[in-house]
């Protein structure tokens, strides 16, 4: 996988790609990662690459040649890519898009900064917008990292377990379950039983049950979106009734 990310910061970008699993990405030769400035394509002695708003309103805008140029940059280095610009405008990044950005020939990540970028920018050069969620931030840079860090996982080989992805968070379209390592007991808590008996059904079926339950407290809407099968909504239930069951003992035992 071959990404360019036009940035005004490329140095910002780039620190995503020297640790952690992109930099294990690019080690392997998985992804390849570069960045492009519209600074370098900017025509005055101030290298100037933003300028205000026809209307008027606050804040400046990136112009659009010195962009344009970039992103022309950008396509000579990855030429079948596809162009996305991380804006809060754009469809809200999960693991279906992730997967979808993974599985592109290329990618080109655009960047805007300030007030945003000129329309006929989007119009003209962008593929489609992503955002990483709903709120603002100072520019497109961490949503790129966020997007680089989440494909480079998705890459094969990169990660020496492949289970590692398919019981990642939302790969089921439900929640991550909780996780323990030794000592078996630290500060008065013990690791549940079922994760020490050996008993691999039942601990995948443990894993599931606080995959739902945790799910149901936490991300709801991920039921209403992706539903759920018979054994799923047995599971849950029975966590539910087991979760009743012992609320109404300690009430027993607490009006004794």
């Amino acid at each position: 996988m071959n990404i360019c990310v036009v940035t005004l910061f490329p140095e910002l970008v780039g620190a995503v790609g020297i640790s952690g699993i992109p930099r294990v990405a690019i080690e392997q030769g998985a992804l390849a990662l570069s960045c492009v400035s519209p600074r370098e394509f900017a025509t005055n002695r101030h290298r100037t690459v933003d300028d205000r708003p026809f209307g008027g309103g606050p804040g400046m805008l990136m112009i659009a040649e010195t962009l344009s140029l970039a992103i022309a940059s950008a396509r000579a280095a990855v030429p079948d890519a596809h162009v996305v610009l991380m804006s809060p405008q754009g469809a809200r990044l999960n693991r279906a898009k992730v997967q979808a950005l993974a599985a592109m020939p290329g990618l080109i990540l655009v960047c805007g900064r300030y007030e945003g970028i000129d329309q006929r920018i989007v119009d003209a050069l962008i593929d489609e917008q992503v955002s990483i969620g709903d709120y603002v931030l100072s520019g497109g840079e961490l949503g790129a990292m966020v997007v680089i860090d989440a494909i480079a996982r998705r890459l094969p080989g990169v990660l020496g377990d492949a289970q590692s992805v398919v019981q990642d968070s939302f790969e089921t379209d439900l929640l991550d379950h909780p996780h323990y390592t030794r000592p078996e007991r630290w500060q008065g808590a013990d690791v549940p039983l079922v994760l020490r008996s050996g008993n691999h059904r039942a601990i995948d079926e443990w894993r599931l049950q606080q995959r739902l339950s945790g799910t149901a407290r936490a991300r709801p809407d991920l039921f209403y979106e992706h539903g759920l099968d018979d054994r799923a909504r047995a599971l849950l239930t029975a966590e539910w009734q087991h979760a009743a069951e012992t609320i109404e003992k300690l009430g027993r035992l607490s009006d004794e």
